[in-house]
């Protein structure tokens, strides 16, 4: 039931017609407050803590046992992680039935064809992951994949060779990507080391009958390595003994349904229970992998630093020398400098340029009028906004009363804004030769030939090409930075290692420029490539201004009755900040967003402030009262 006072088992009597079909896990029709209900078996036991007498089950809809004892219990994890019911993650990890394909059969996959060893080899520490693996170890690693088209960038093919050497021990592996385009690229990757026939998709997207088809054939044993999006994180593998994930940092991998578990601790949850091999893999550092690093629960696995400066394409900032102040005085100001011209001239007989471009119309973070420093609540650190004039903060609702930039004193601010289509316009009319291709959301390019042209695209839909692009361009860095989120300066860094690794190596006269401040840090790593330094620092200022994943956090939305109840009702730990209500407001035009509520306390407390939350929305659901409520904790975005 998705109700929280009912988030709990009851037991049913099986009558002596159903005993062997009636097993642990099989689907059943019961009837509840009346009704006739969905079900699954949990458990047979002999005797029941109920007193009178037990309803019997109405009827054994399938004997096919789809919820193991495994799933059950990281069903159970998750609901609790996530202040969540049984009900709502279950409908997240078991399809819906389809009768014909349960009863065709699953069958089993093919022997493993010869492979070559794959990127991960050449990474110092990658061999001995892979042999850990194979032997049957449970080695945790973050594979800091080195961006670049050079072989020991290809992560796909890194997942799919410790795919392989996790079902040479005989285990099972379950990989995670974020996105259909992700998904093609490790699909051909997987048919390359495992078989046609070696492994399971498991996507929505497939369809009812082939995505449970591949669920029964991972439940049934016919398969030991599933791949897919979200949905494949509870694929029942048999014997599991590895769980891989590519970019945790992108937002597809955050469930956008109640109670919106995130891929990656969903994963990590289930390593920890199975006791199982771990590879998270990216060409960036969220600040939560981090986090895992230094408690040593993750051990790195990168390239040396003299090899990543060999493999990486060539990083730099316009305007980053005094020389390049001295020919072109105004760079900041341009959107267009002089080194970009330079750089697509040098680049485009070579190869095609990719120039990355933030989406038009982006709403962004207000800044100072003179230095560009982005506009904070001096109370809590959170994200402001404007509205008739008036600076508030989007996350505590206080008022910036006489604002004052710290760096430089001014009082203005401002909200820029860029648009797209006018960069592809103005690159048309400055390379009238060079054919200019547009890749946006709804009209993406799927790849581009190893010929000169301009690709303009928005992050994201970057289309990759044929020998990687000879050069790209990332313009409007600044924008990207000033998102009123708290995740801009990692998304961002994100999004453009995306774009490096689209380009050659270094070796093969790859580079990047970027229009930007050349002291903001996410640049300064981006020109480094170092997205674990970054990490670093991120974490220590997510630490000093108390936010995830160095705080738990807490969001409830509701009409400010409901809120009013919540506070009322709430039993929070000791340390545990009741920021807000707030009022949430969304772009002109857009339907308003019901009052906001966070909370906040130490990690240590994290699971006390989940528990009190979820009692709350329990006494609530028990009450029948008015007004529903929305209970994120850890969400994905601030803003």
């Amino acid at each position: 039931m998705p109700l929280s006072h009912l988030d709990r088992p009851f037991d049913y009597a099986v009558l002596e017609s159903q005993h062997t079909a009636a097993v642990a896990g099989a689907r059943v029709r019961v009837r509840f407050a009346g009704r006739l209900r969905d079900g699954f078996v949990l458990e047979r036991v002999a005797d029941s803590d109920h007193e009178g007498k037990l309803t019997p089950l109405h009827k054994v809809v399938s004997p096919e046992p789809v919820l193991t004892p495994e799933i059950a219990s990281l069903i159970r994890q998750v609901a609790d992680h996530y202040a969540g019911t049984f009900s709502d993650v279950l409908r997240l990890a078991v399809p819906p039935r389809h009768a014909a394909t349960e009863a065709a059969g699953s069958a089993a996959g093919p022997p493993l064809p010869d492979h070559p060893p794959g990127p991960l080899v050449e990474y110092p520490t990658g061999s001995g992951y892979l042999d850990a693996v194979r032997a049957g170890g449970r080695p945790r690693a973050m594979w800091q994949v080195t961006p670049s088209t050079a072989p020991s960038g290809d992560w796909a093919l890194g997942l799919a060779s410790a795919a392989r050497a996790c079902a040479e021990s005989g285990r099972g592996a379950v990989m995670v990507a974020p996105d259909q385009r992700d998904l093609a690229r490790l699909r051909a990757a997987c048919t390359q080391l495992l078989g046609r026939g070696g492994f399971a998709v498991l996507t929505a997207e497939a369809g009812p009958p082939a995505r449970y088809r591949a669920f029964l054939a991972a439940l049934r044993g016919g398969v030991k390595v599933v791949i897919g999006n979200r949905a494949a994180a509870y694929a029942p593998v048999q014997d599991l003994g590895l769980v891989a994930l590519w970019d945790d940092g992108d937002d597809l991998l955050s469930e956008p349904r109640s109670p919106y578990p995130h891929t990656r601790e969903v994963l990590a949850l289930r390593a920890a229970t199975a006791r199982a091999a771990v590879l998270i893999a990216g060409y960036s550092r969220t600040a939560e992998v981090q986090t895992w690093l230094d408690r040593g629960w993750l051990t790195a696995l990168a390239d040396d630093r003299p090899e990543v400066r060999h493999t990486a394409p060539r990083v730099r900032v316009t305007a980053d020398s005094d020389l390049a102040l001295e020919r072109d005085p105004a760079p900041r100001a341009a959107r267009l400098p002089h080194e970009v011209f330079e750089l697509m001239r040098s680049a485009l007989p070579q190869g095609p340029v990719l120039v990355q471009v933030p989406r038009a119309g982006y709403r962004l973070a207000l800044v100072c009028q003179d230095c560009r420093e982005p506009v904070h609540c001096r109370h809590c650190s959170g994200p402001t906004r404007t509205e008739g004039g008036t600076i508030s903060c989007a996350l505590c609702g206080r008022l910036a009363v006489d604002w004052e930039c710290p760096i430089c004193g001014c009082r203005r601010v401002r909200a820029p804004i860029v648009g797209a289509q006018r960069t592809a316009e103005e690159l048309g009319k400055a390379f009238p030769q060079t054919p200019i291709k547009t890749s946006v959301g709804g009209k993406l390019l799927d790849r581009v030939a190893d010929a000169p042209g301009i690709v303009v695209a928005t992050p994201g839909a970057e289309p990759p090409a044929d020998g990687g692009y000879a050069g790209a361009v990332l313009l409007d860095t600044a924008l990207l930075l000033l998102r009123p989120d708290l995740r801009a300066a990692e998304e961002a860094l994100r999004r453009w290692l995306n774009v490096v690794a689209l380009v050659r190596s270094g070796a093969d006269g790859g580079s990047v420029i970027a229009v930007g401040e050349s002291s903001s840090r996410a640049l300064q790593a981006l020109v480094r490539v170092d997205p674990g330094g970054f990490a670093t620092r991120e974490l220590a200022d997510r630490a000093a201004a108390r936010f995830p994943p160095a705080a738990k956090l807490v969001r409830v939305e509701g009409s400010a009755a409901a809120l009013a109840e919540f506070v009322d009702l709430a039993d929070l730990p000791a340390g545990t900040e009741v920021l807000g209500p707030v009022e949430v407001t969304g772009p002109p035009g857009s339907d308003p967003s019901p009052p906001r509520l966070t909370l906040r306390g130490p990690v240590e407390e994290g699971a006390k402030l989940v528990h009190a939350a979820k009692d709350v929305a329990s006494i609530r659901s028990a009450r029948k009262s008015d007004g529903a409520l929305r209970i994120v904790v850890d969400p994905a975005a601030l803003t």
